[in-house]
């Protein structure tokens, strides 16, 4: 009889440790990433992958998204897809299909996005990207929106910087990735240059995994520009390239629109990349940034061996926009979230913003960030200028009356 009793009391402390746990664990909501995890991009995905898990994180650990009665804790799951289209639908396949995600929170390259874009509108999976373009937004794709700023947002504030505090810049020579994101960058980047009186005397092409640059430095020195833009180039195709045209006596006004962290681009051209103006670099551990901010690049230094940058944390970004769109439609049906989230106001890691540019657009996807004009000066980032959205100013302004 003892036995027994021992027997029931500890299948009654079972059950409720089970039940405990039950309410605890939650129901898991699966959401995906699609970023190159290899190459010379690798250090936009690995860091767009660790700050999308941190947002989880910081979620779960906060009672995770509720909806529809019910809490749900958060997954991420993450592939690599080597900045090109061909590995990119591989990728929309695998978590569109394979693993039945319904959110994608974070993509990095044009190509890649716009490969997944095409399977997510087709299975109403809501798509919250990075692609840097405008051709993934519009009425045509009601469930994507794009979480970081692009060509049209960064670009005019970038080169009148440049123009304005260069005034002898007459000539340019534009270096572009031979696919959707340099393609699409290239034409925003050459209207704004001729706009500002600049010439563009050179626009060429590479192709992605490219490592030798001499022959491409030649061809652009030999046009002896006043300035070398280098588009959405990544971090270490940016420092092979500055390192070639420093060898071969160019010492001219660099400017790099996609450029992020001065670490990851001297890890390959030294104290060629220095000068450099940028328009997607942020000091994330100076009194502009946030509380989050200075933390997640603290972390980053520790988990990945260097700061954050803006590319990196959309990850964090793409993951709370989608939980706030989540409680705010009180559903996880894409759709109904999809038509909540220009409507809302929300915090990410820059504190709150919504999305906009319907002007621009057709349609509210683009998430309304501010712009960081920088200046990579003796190895490190200097910011030199931050521009707030009119849009989002006048949405804060319209939100607290």
């Amino acid at each position: 009889m003892r036995s027994f009793r021992k027997i029931l009391v500890a299948a009654i402390g079972a059950l409720a440790l089970c039940t405990t746990t039950g309410v605890g664990a939650q129901e898991t909501l699966k959401i995906g990433t699609s970023a190159p995890l290899s190459g010379a991009a690798a250090p936009w995905g690995l860091g767009l992958e660790w700050t999308a898990k941190q947002a989880a994180q910081a979620i779960n650990e906060g009672g995770g998204i509720k909806a529809g009665g019910k809490t749900y804790k958060v997954e991420i799951l993450s592939y690599d897809n080597k900045y090109n289209a061909a590995e990119g639908t591989k990728v929309a396949q695998t978590l569109l299909n394979r693993d039945n995600v319904n959110y994608i929170a974070g993509t990095i390259g044009t190509a890649p996005t716009l490969a997944l874009q095409s399977l997510s509108e087709r299975k109403g999976a809501l798509l919250l990207n990075g692609a840097w373009g405008a051709s993934s937004k519009g009425p045509k794709f009601p469930l994507s929106y794009t979480v970081i700023n692009t060509p049209n947002e960064v670009i005019p504030p970038l080169y009148s910087y440049v123009k304005k505090h260069n005034p002898g810049l007459k000539t340019v020579a534009i270096l572009s990735a031979n696919d959707a994101t340099g393609k699409e960058t290239e034409l925003v980047s050459r209207k704004v240059w001729e706009s500002l009186g600049v010439k563009v005397v050179l626009s060429d092409w590479y192709e992605r995994g490219t490592t030798e640059f001499q022959p491409i430095a030649a061809k652009i020195v030999g046009q002896k520009p006043d300035a070398i833009d280098l588009g959405a180039a990544p971090p270490g195709d940016t420092g092979a390239l500055f390192k070639e045209v420093k060898v071969l006596g160019w010492s001219g006004i660099k400017v790099i629109p996609a450029g992020t962290s001065a670490e990851s681009m001297m890890k390959v051209g030294g104290d060629a990349i220095d000068g450099m103006y940028t328009a997607l670099a942020a000091d994330f551990d100076g009194p502009q940034s946030t509380d989050v901010q200075r933390r997640l690049t603290k972390g980053m230094r520790a988990a990945i061996g260097e700061p954050m940058n803006i590319v990196q944390v959309m990850g964090y970004d793409a993951v709370m926009a989608l939980k706030a769109g989540i409680e705010a439609a009180n559903s996880l049906d894409p759709k109904a979230i999809a038509a909540v989230l220009p409507n809302i106001i929300f915090e990410t890691s820059w504190g709150k913003t919504a999305f906009g540019g319907k002007d621009v657009y057709g349609s509210p996807q683009q998430l309304l960030l501010p712009i960081v004009v920088g200046q990579i000066k003796n190895g490190k980032l200097s910011e030199l200028e931050r521009v707030i959205p009119e849009e989002l100013t006048k949405r804060l302004a319209a939100a607290k009356k």
